[in-house]
């Protein structure tokens, strides 16, 4: 079952929600969510989440917030693959 998810991720053309890939595998999300933090410490995944903000590493470009931005994780989050060839050869 592991190795399905990294198979669904590497077949979507473009993003595919945790919903989606929930019901295309027929696992629940919560299982999902535990298979996907399983293969991300693993390093095979990334996980991170698009910053809402323009802003630089140091903090918003328009200076508001000078500790950091408020909207840097107001973004999705992303699942990706972290090296596609790794991954098809098993």
């Amino acid at each position: 079952m592991l190795y399905q998810i990294l198979e669904a991720l590497e077949a979507a053309n473009g993003p595919v929600s945790l919903d989606e890939l929930s019901r295309q595998l027929q696992i629940e999300p919560g299982a999902l969510e535990g298979m996907i933090a399983f293969w991300v410490r693993k390093g095979r995944l990334k996980d991170t989440a698009v910053s809402g903000c323009a802003g630089s590493r140091r903090g918003c470009t328009c200076g508001a917030y000078p500790k950091g931005c408020v909207f840097s994780t107001a973004g999705p989050r992303v699942i990706t693959l972290s090296d596609p060839a790794v991954i098809t050869a098993k």
